[in-house]
């Protein structure tokens, strides 16, 4: 059986490693391993504790919208079980390496977060002019598609249509970047809503394959990348309670920490609240068990 350390590590993230599938001397290869850690870091930190399942999670709905979104685009995932080292089952995919475009594809169908700031500095967000007298959290009269850079160190930037097809070198293809995001958000926010849970706004990574056809890749649609609200309690005027770890996020601005690192262990409430919400967004988004996932994955 091959083990993560026989894998040659591709590269190392805040949350997450990538490992060629491939042998060592052809690690340039096709097939990729993408594990998601418990790690989780607030203020580009990451915390020393973890918070169990957390990679499981991001994972498992990965997965679940690949296979609901299949037919608006294509997407990287091969297997999470073919190929996957015993150790990693649950919080691992086989992935086909892309091309990947020098953008963060975001999507916003709620005034919130950093949107929220723009709009009330500017009227507008990334350039896209808003209606007036927009109240925090309110849902935008239709998805605005709201690029960034892809910062290597620090935060992203926010940019708009125009500068991020000057980053891609191809104004066609960021347009079609743009029409997918907007339709894939539009197919998983009322996908959610029949839920009951809000998706606020989220992000979306694209590559290019070996043809040159557009894929997502990355994780699509979690609480990492995603900002999902309990549709249960929503009302506009003021910020909402979200299933990702704005509950770390919260206790941490309010723990005395300078949001410097070396960032702080969280208390044993804070982890175990943590993971429930991760957990709920999974059962409440897919109807599924989480325990179901890990039995099919043999992680349990």
């Amino acid at each position: 059986m091959t083990s993560l350390a026989d894998l040659p590590l591709i590269a190392t993230g805040k949350v997450r490693e990538m490992y060629s599938l491939e042998e060592a001397q052809n690690a340039g290869g096709g097939r990729l391993l993408m594990v998601a850690s418990d790690r989780i870091s607030t203020y580009d930190a990451v915390h020393p504790t973890p918070i169990p399942d957390k990679g499981r999670v991001l994972t498992a709905l990965s997965v679940f919208w690949f296979q609901m979104t299949a037919d608006i685009v294509a997407n990287h995932m091969i297997s999470a079980t073919d190929g996957v080292p015993e150790e990693a089952r649950g919080r691992a995919l086989a992935v086909r390496r892309l091309q990947m475009l020098p953008v963060e594809c975001i999507v916003r169908g709620y005034i919130t977060g950093s949107g929220w700031k723009d709009y009330q500095a500017t009227g507008a967000v990334s350039g896209i002019e808003l209606p007036a007298g927009l109240q925090e959290s309110e849902q935008l009269p239709e998805p605005i598609f709201t690029p960034s850079t892809k910062a290597e160190e620090g935060h992203d930037e926010a940019i708009d249509l125009d500068q991020a097809a000057t980053l891609v070198g191809d104004p066609e293809l960021m347009a079609r970047v743009r029409d997918v995001s907007i339709e894939l958000y539009s197919f998983a926010a009322a996908h959610a809503r029949d839920h009951g849970v809000i998706l606020a706004d989220t992000k979306f990574e694209f590559g290019l394959d070996g043809d040159g056809e557009l894929v997502v890749g990355d994780e699509v649609l979690t609480p990492d990348s995603s900002r999902y609200w309990p549709a249960d309690g929503y009302e506009v005027g003021h910020g909402q309670p979200s299933f990702d770890k704005q509950y770390v996020r919260d206790w941490a601005a309010g723990s005395g920490w300078d949001k410097r690192p070396p960032a702080p262990p969280i208390p044993d409430d804070v982890v175990a609240g943590t993971r429930q919400r991760y957990v709920e967004a999974y059962e409440r988004i897919t109807g599924k068990q989480f325990a179901d996932w890990l039995a099919l994955t043999g992680a349990a």
